[in-house]
């Protein structure tokens, strides 16, 4: 085979492949928060510890195929450590607290606090069994998950570009957000700068001395960048907004109010064991209300967008999946139940549900469609914003 050819199989060949992502092509931040909500959701129907394995399996999968080396990206793992602090903080409640289980599997007995007779059915210490503790584990896996699912949407997301995506009506409050996610972690990079400088200069670092003088240039940085935002955003017209008519003004407040109550009522209802009934057509009818109150809202603010994200087919495939994965989810609790949630007394085995478990798979998706991160040492000729 000749190079000629070579070359025109593998242009052949590179259009199949994810592309090497750039300012151009990077998914908007709306596409890894709904793929991220989506696996959130699915955690949320079920309490099976295979199927919450699965869901964490494929968030840490993505994450770390797609994960690039910005400061947020780096955010993954304290979502996992506060997951298992989770369950360790609800183990211990089982244990200390009870639980209203019953179970005949004795594990051991902790000394029983006397209470007075107001408190009846809150016991502290007694018999610890093996179903309680079970039953504890699998609540506390559930909210875990949830968290570490979070957490994967804060890891892949740029919050500057999600502040781009929102709508004008909503500027003021994104950008609250915004500094609200970034301080903390240019104040950790400021304190660890700090650090390495003093152990340079033969200073300790540790100690409430060390900790005093460290903490002054730290709160001295934070100011300063804070007036300089302030300075830039006052020079480029922030918060100017133009003038609606009252009647549209009371138009937009009804529909956004009315709109987020709908949406926090269908969104509970979706939650809740018995309520996917009336919770997607409220969620629906919610999230059409308040995008109409966002778009009458968005009238007042006379921002313009650079670069705005473009959704393309990469991102409706990417947050598509997660969609996918919450409703095959929604939909097996309504038909089999029981394997979405197995039972403690007596105690069994879980058992994994096949498709359920292959429809948790369709996550993986944008780990084969969405853009390839850089490598940390390959040339960025086109830097992500």
């Amino acid at each position: 085979m000749t190079a000629s050819t070579s070359s025109a199989v593998l242009a052949r060949r590179r259009p199949l492949r994810a592309p090497e992502a750039n300012r151009s092509n990077a998914l908007p931040a709306g596409a890894w928060w709904l793929w991220a909500l989506g696996l959130a959701t699915a955690a949320s129907r079920t309490t099976n510890p295979l199927l919450l394995g699965l869901l964490v399996g494929v968030a840490g999968y993505v994450v770390a195929a797609r994960r690039t080396d910005a400061p947020w990206a780096r955010s993954y793992g304290a979502f996992i450590r506060i997951g298992l602090f989770v369950v360790a903080v609800r183990l211990i409640f089982s244990v200390f607290l009870g639980s209203p289980i019953p179970g005949t599997h004795l594990v051991f007995t902790l000394p029983e606090v006397p209470l007075p007779d107001w408190a009846k059915g809150v016991r502290i210490g007694g018999r610890v069994t093996a179903e309680q503790l079970l039953f504890a584990l699998y609540d506390g896996a559930k909210l875990a998950t949830l968290l570490i699912c979070i957490g994967a949407a804060n890891s892949l997301a740029n919050p500057a570009r999600l502040l781009k995506s929102l709508p004008g009506a909503l500027y003021e409050a994104g950008v609250a957000v915004v500094v609200a996610m970034t301080f903390a972690p240019n104040m950790v990079a400021d304190v660890l700068r700090l650090r390495t400088a003093r152990r340079l200069r033969g200073r300790p670092t540790g100690g409430i001395k060390a900790v005093l003088q460290i903490g002054l240039p730290v709160l001295e940085g934070a100011l300063e960048r804070s007036v300089a935002v302030a300075a830039s955003m006052d020079a480029r017209g922030y918060g100017r907004t133009a003038r609606v008519p009252t009647a549209v003004r009371h138009t937009t407040n009804v529909l956004t109010l009315g709109g987020l109550l709908g949406v926090c009522a269908g969104t509970y209802g979706l939650l809740a064991a018995q309520g996917a009934v009336y919770g997607l057509p409220l969620l629906i009818t919610g999230l059409v209300a308040a995008m109409a109150g966002l778009r009458l809202g968005g009238a007042r603010s006379v921002r313009t967008r650079y670069r705005p994200d473009r959704w393309g087919a990469r991102a409706w495939l990417v947050a598509g999946s997660g969609v996918v994965v919450a409703v095959a989810m929604i939909w097996a609790g309504g038909v089999d139940g029981a394997a979405l949630h197995p039972g403690v007394v007596p105690l069994v085995a879980p058992v994994l549900p096949l498709w359920p478990a292959a429809a948790v798979l369709i996550g993986l998706l944008p780990a084969v469609v969405a853009p390839v991160p850089p490598s940390a040492g390959a040339p960025k000729s086109k830097e992500i914003q």
